[in-house]
């Protein structure tokens, strides 16, 4: 009886959630945790967490505001807001003020309420990070993803844009841009963005720009669309990734003043689900917008640091026939196993998904597959992850390597980051076992 009743509760999931699973990250990243609990040797290139150590300014500001216990306003603490407007006036030449600014718990908390607030369809490229569609699907919104192409690095063409938008000129949609992009570390160059635009502005596509990791472009050169296209453009942005405080959940919003309408809308609906964001959070926060040397020292020691692992990662796979966009940001690159497809066939391995499962129980190396980012599963990708190394400890060798002048990058990825470029190599020699001459 009581199985017949829990049966019968379970059958009234929301449709929109029935058959969803937990976020893939997430998922990959307890279920390492769980194995390296078992005493298991794990080498966490699935999660993409940054490894740096938050700030000493931030956390010193932190400290200083534990106190602070009273709920501030939903959109976010006034302070906060004017810091993260002048941030973005710096980088894109806008003129944003505290009433463009809306302060969550996470970014992904923001996107969500920006797909249930706006009536359209999502866009979205594909590969695009794994929360995008799912949450599409909780807010009962459409989603189209947009086809590219690995010579083209995975990333959307403005003709390809076009393509979509006028099959339905005035539809309404939103297209999330991700750049540098999750899976894929590529990134839109100023002619890119620049012709993207003209798309935009021509359909009138709302574009939440989620620049994640625009701090951390390997060359500090990131662009905003925002700075082309500036009326329908929302930046994305967060402590996550460059400030090293995922664990924080700060996300920031920042609209044009012609959206003000739309940023209402979302802090009527969180006033009504997270209330307000973490108050001594956002006070520390102030202190990681405000920049400074102290801060920009961190922001170019992560970069170096960052650069020199994702492109000991990228030789590595190369020299292997491994194909993937070069890394120009953030810290993942996304190899493509299609080469071995034969070898994998053998072993009866013949999903991204297989790939991965056999790669964690044979090697203990995590990695993410390309069907968790919107592939066919029977397509060979997966996203690697390279942050499995000790940030705080590489910011001091890198530190000390680039007052000596060090040149050798693929040796000084060997130094800061071990474990990746070990975890790596096991990738190489499990995808070449039992390797077939094709010829």
């Amino acid at each position: 009886m009581e199985n017949r009743k829990e049966s019968r509760i379970a059958v009234q999931l929301n449709l929109n959630v029935r058959g969803l699973q937990p976020s893939a990250t997430l998922r990959i990243n307890e279920r390492s945790a769980e194995l390296a609990r078992q005493g298991k040797s794990v080498y966490r290139l699935g999660f993409g967490q940054s490894p740096f150590p938050v700030p000493e300014p931030v956390v010193h500001a932190l400290r200083d505001n534990a106190h602070q216990k009273d709920y501030l306003p939903v959109k976010g603490l006034r302070e906060l807001r004017e810091a993260v407007a002048k941030f973005h006036n710096r980088h894109t030449g806008s003129q944003y003020t505290a009433e463009d600014v809306l302060i969550g718990p996470g970014s992904k908390e923001l996107m969500f309420l920006l797909q249930l607030v706006y009536y359209g369809d999502l866009v979205i490229p594909r590969p695009s990070w794994v929360s995008y569609a799912p949450q599409a699907r909780i807010a009962a919104r459409q989603v189209h993803w947009v086809p590219t192409k690995e010579e083209e690095n995975w990333l959307m063409t403005p003709a390809q844009l076009e393509k979509l938008c006028a099959k339905d000129p005035t539809h309404p949609r939103l297209l999330i841009l991700n750049y540098p992009a999750n899976p894929t570390g590529a990134t839109y160059s100023e002619d890119d963005l620049k012709a993207m635009a003209e798309v935009l502005e021509k359909y009138g596509v709302v574009v939440l720009s989620d620049e994640i990791y625009g701090e951390v472009h390997h060359d500090g050169t990131h662009k905003s669309i925002a700075s082309y296209y500036p009326e329908g453009t929302i930046i994305s942005s967060g402590l996550s990734k460059w400030c090293g405080a995922g664990g924080w959940r700060l996300g920031t919003f920042a609209f044009p003043e012609s959206m003000r309408w739309l940023l209402n809308a979302m802090a009527v609906a969180a006033s009504e689900t997270f209330t307000s964001t973490s108050t001594p959070v956002q006070y520390a926060a102030v202190r990681a917008f405000q920049n400074g040397p102290d801060l920009e020292e961190y922001l170019q020691l992560s970069r170096m640091a960052l650069k020199v692992v994702g492109q000991a990662v990228s030789d590595l796979l190369d020299d292997n026939n491994i194909s993937h966009p070069a890394p120009q940001g953030g810290f993942y690159v996304f190899p493509n196993f299609e080469a071995y497809r034969g070898a994998l066939a053998d072993r009866n391995i013949l999903t991204s998904e297989e790939l991965c499962e056999n790669l964690l129980n044979e090697t203990g190396v995590a990695l993410l597959p390309a069907s968790d980012f919107g592939f066919p599963e029977e397509f060979l990708g997966a996203r690697l992850s390279y942050v499995d190394f000790d940030g705080g400890a590489a910011l001091e060798y890198i530190r000390g390597a680039a007052s000596q002048n060090y040149q050798d990058a693929a040796a000084l990825a060997e130094q800061i980051a071990p474990k990746v470029m070990e975890g790596v190599r096991k990738i190489v020699e499990w995808v070449k076992i039992g390797m077939r001459d094709e010829g």
